[in-house]
């Protein structure tokens, strides 16, 4: 049964604003009168469940991402700004975007003076070489597809315990520079430095997950203390002095209280209420007509860089066979999906693994009622013959959901796919905060599941070569991000050449990523449903409310009344 939904109306719709241009000398008064009217306060945070680790290299959730961009920092940073202008990279814990040198496989780095953690410890050289050796020893999620490119890190991907990369990673202490020299030219490698994972940490950090133990921070806030069964509370950094209002702009609140249990009614109830000032969860569907209409002001929509999908075992039966991987896909009533989700103002079919304004994008839809570039319908007699041809029907499956109310929905509607399609599937939901990295580990036999996917950075090869990359998967680890398990050597080697080609000519590159995303998609490893839009919804007392595309609302730059 679909929900009814009505048009989410925003106020986008009805305003054009008119845009100033101020000389930075005007922007920084205007920001110092700001920060006279409206720093301090308390920002009430609300989710159903929290997001596992707050170890920086490891989390890979944007509920997170979205605190560790504010409490930790990288030698490169995304512009902290609205709209577009937030792709941007800028210098962060650097002093300045270094130039390529020896065609683009060195890069010197010279550090900000006089940058300390929040433990009072000045930041060093030594602290940059280590941190970049830990993301081998804790077995980043990206270690494989991010920064296996850095000279060494083929021996760290092979034993972590003992990583070290003395001849890819160089502190000089006396010049405050690091110096990487990676194996090829990567037109990638700033963005993958601008990302948590790259996150600066004390050399003494402990080489093991730091779990619910809050990493020494660099930004204007902290973790002061974080219990994953309820909350968490995020405080001002006091050893925290503005360096770069780009990378890293000093925040109006002065203290986040993350509160974790509420479900997805109650905590938008909440907000709505005054009690809270935002929820991370997705509205439920039956109130988004009571948001257009009684709430529109306090909306705010935008078109994300992230897909909804079902990753499938190759690895296991029944999901090894490709024909009964193109029988899912054939199978899905993405326009049910949308509808499950909210109706089609939040989200669209989707057949493929790069979203609609990704670039290297080519609409292209080989799973649906009449093939093409566009999703018609779903195929059940296309299906259902692939099932037989498989030799799969009747096999045992067991489908891996998330217990937040909309995923769980969608979950549930897959299960009813698979049945329809003769097998005898069951579904398992599992908690939110641990539901990722479970599907992740092959010790958990995961056959299939439904999961969502969002931009680390606006780049093709952040869904491709990230999801489907030979170095991203890694059995018996939570740090598995090639959910599938899915290594196709062919593919791999003309990902890596995508990626190399990047380097002097992008828009070849993306002409390269386009034929890598249909081969992707006919070989089916996972099943793309649809590319969603985000909601938030925040309370009256809220201003200043910034959208980023890579860490969404920017909660430092928000002010509470």
């Amino acid at each position: 049964m679909k929900p009814k939904t009505r048009r989410l109306s925003t106020l986008a719709s009805s305003l054009l604003l008119a845009a100033t241009t101020l000389s930075s000398a005007q922007a920084a008064e205007s920001r110092d009168a700001l920060m006279k009217e409206h720093r301090g306060g308390v920002m009430k945070l609300n989710a159903h469940g929290s997001a596992g680790t707050i170890d920086p290299m490891i989390n890979y959730e944007l509920q997170f991402w979205q605190l560790l961009s504010m409490t930790n920092d990288g030698l490169l940073a995304f512009k902290k700004v609205d709209g577009a202008a937030g792709n941007t990279i800028v210098p962060d814990l650097a002093e300045e975007l270094p130039k390529p040198e020896d065609g683009g496989k060195t890069y010197v780095f010279k550090l900000r003076p006089g940058l300390k953690f929040s433990t009072g410890k000045e930041i060093t050289t030594a602290d940059v070489v280590a941190s970049f050796e830990r993301i081998f020893k804790v077995s980043s999620p990206t270690a494989g597809s991010f920064y296996n490119g850095i000279v060494g890190a083929e021996a760290c991907l092979k034993d972590g315990a003992t990583c070290s990369l003395k001849d890819g990673v160089i502190g000089d202490e006396k010049a405050h520079t690091v110096t990487f020299h990676l194996t090829t030219p990567d037109a990638e490698f700033f963005d993958k430095l601008a990302v948590p994972h790259a996150s600066i940490l004390p050399a003494d950090t402990s080489p093991k997950d730091l779990g619910t133990t809050p990493a020494a921070a660099t930004g204007p806030y902290m973790i002061q203390s974080y219990d994953p069964d309820h909350g968490m509370k995020i405080v001002r950094n006091p050893n925290f002095k503005e360096f770069s209002v780009d990378a890293q702009p000093d925040g109006y609140i002065d203290e986040f209280d993350y509160n974790f249990g509420l479900d997805d009614q109650a905590g938008l109830t909440a907000v709505l209420n005054g009690q809270a000032d935002w929820t991370f969860d997705d509205p439920p569907s039956d109130r988004l007509g009571e948001l257009g209409t009684k709430y529109a002001k306090q909306v705010k929509v935008h078109t994300l860089s992230a897909y909804y999908y079902v990753p499938m075992n190759v690895n296991l039966p029944p999901f090894n066979n490709a024909k009964a991987r193109q029988a899912v896909a054939y199978a899905v009533d993405r326009k049910a999906l949308v509808g499950i989700f909210g109706g089609p103002n939040l989200a669209a079919p989707l057949c493929q693994h790069l979203p609609v304004g990704m670039a290297g994008y080519e609409p292209y839809c080989p799973f649906t009622k009449s093939p093409g570039t566009k999703w018609t319908a779903p195929d059940m007699e296309k299906a259902k013959q692939l099932i037989e041809e498989s030799g799969t029907k009747g096999q045992k499956v067991t489908l891996i959901g998330d217990d937040k109310a909309i995923p769980k929905s969608i979950a549930t509607y897959m299960q009813g796919v698979l049945r329809d399609l003769g097998y005898d599937a069951s579904l398992k939901t599992v908690s939110h905060n641990i539901q990722f990295t479970y599907i992740q580990n092959t010790n958990n036999n995961v056959q299939i599941s439904v999961t969502d996917w969002y931009a680390d950075y606006p780049a093709p090869s952040d869904f491709l070569n990230v999801l489907y990359g030979c170095d991203s998967f890694h059995p018996a680890s939570d740090s598995s991000i090639n959910i599938s398990g899915w290594c196709d050597k062919k593919v791999d080697g003309d990902m890596k050449q995508a990626l190399a080609t990047a380097v002097t000519d992008p828009k070849a590159a993306d002409v390269m990523w386009a034929k890598i995303d249909k081969e992707i998609t006919d070989a089916a490893p996972a099943a793309a449903l649809f590319q969603p839009k985000r909601v938030d919804v925040i309370s009256t007392r809220v201003g200043n409310f910034m959208f980023n595309d890579s860490f969404h609302m920017l909660f430092s730059q928000a002010w509470v009344k």
